[in-house]
């Protein structure tokens, strides 16, 4: 039994992919099917791009998911018959979709057509709303979330985001409402207020315009129930149906991300084992945070893939 991890955004960098398309015909066609959908080569930015254009929203979310499905597409035609099956897969926000995917709930074309809206409206909605996203170190959830409601209390957009592991949350708003909390949560104890590289208050109220519009979208997109378990986000248990997948997928943006709960669950269903896909290896450090013994095995690059047995 192991579990597959699919990362979400920020974890992009220059230059992802470029490598794994040279020495994997595999991942080549995934990548050319991608800019074959989108209408443009979306290829050529990841590999060619700076850090501010993969930093768009519209280009890193496709991006993501596509990388980490060419890296599944290299792994299976390296491996055949001993391809890594897994019994379960969970994401990291936008790594939702790429686990859905994977397990069969939408078609690769439909998921990077889906993410590449879901990103121009999140940029959309940022630009409309100055706003952000920052880590808080230190502080337990119920602390941040008192603080939190206290900077609502006076009119300011701040919420509790993501939830990803052991002394680690994130918060999003308005700028305003971003700053005094991280002032608050400082005179509260908090070791560190760290501001993230994103365009906007993703999972936070600032994000419904964006929501809405793609609630429309999803609705419109065939959904089939998944032949795996898919954690969702939105509830940290697992999708077992098309229908739950596409209702939780239209919620997503806009609540908080539940990660730790996701891997708890997984680990209390007596799961020991994890592989990573995609850029960075942010997934499987949570992991470890909250179970050092768990047994993790990530998946970035070819020269990665060429090693795999």
């Amino acid at each position: 039994m192991t579990a597959l991890l699919c990362p979400g955004q920020g974890a992009q960098y220059p230059g992802m992919g470029r490598d794994l398309c040279e020495r994997f015909s595999a991942a080549r066609e995934v990548f050319e099917c991608a800019d074959e959908v989108l209408g443009f080569e979306l290829s050529k930015v990841l590999f060619h791009g700076s850090e501010e254009e993969l930093g768009r929203t519209d280009i890193c979310q496709p991006g993501i998911l596509t990388l980490t499905l060419a890296i599944g597409a290299a792994l299976r035609a390296k491996q055949g018959d001993r391809a890594f099956r897994p019994t379960e897969v969970a994401g990291l926000s936008l790594g939702e979709y790429t686990a859905h995917v994977i397990a069969g709930t939408i078609t690769f074309d439909d998921a990077v057509r889906l993410v590449r809206r879901r990103g121009q409206y999140m940029q959309e909605a940022s630009d409309a709303t100055p706003s952000g996203m920052a880590a808080v170190m230190g502080l337990e959830t119920d602390a941040v979330e008192r603080v939190c409601a206290e900077i609502r209390a006076d009119g300011g957009v701040v919420v509790v985001a993501n939830l990803n592991s052991p002394g680690q949350v994130v918060v999003s708003g308005e700028n305003g409402a971003l700053a005094r909390c991280g002032e608050a949560l400082t005179k509260a104890g908090a070791r560190r207020f760290i501001a993230l590289k994103v365009a906007g208050a993703f999972h936070s109220p600032v994000m419904q315009p964006a929501a809405n519009r793609l609630a429309e979208d999803l609705a419109t997109t065939p959904f089939r129930d998944p032949s795996i378990p898919v954690v969702s986000n939105v509830t940290g248990v697992a999708v077992r149906t098309a229908a739950e997948a596409r209702a939780t997928l239209s919620r997503q943006i806009v609540e908080p991300v539940l990660f730790e709960k996701s891997l708890r669950g997984i680990l209390a269903a007596g799961e020991r084992s994890f592989v990573e896909y995609g850029p960075g290896k942010t997934l499987s450090a949570f992991v470890k945070k909250i179970d050092r013994d768990v047994a993790v095995v990530t998946y970035e690059n070819a020269t990665e893939i060429e090693a795999a047995q």
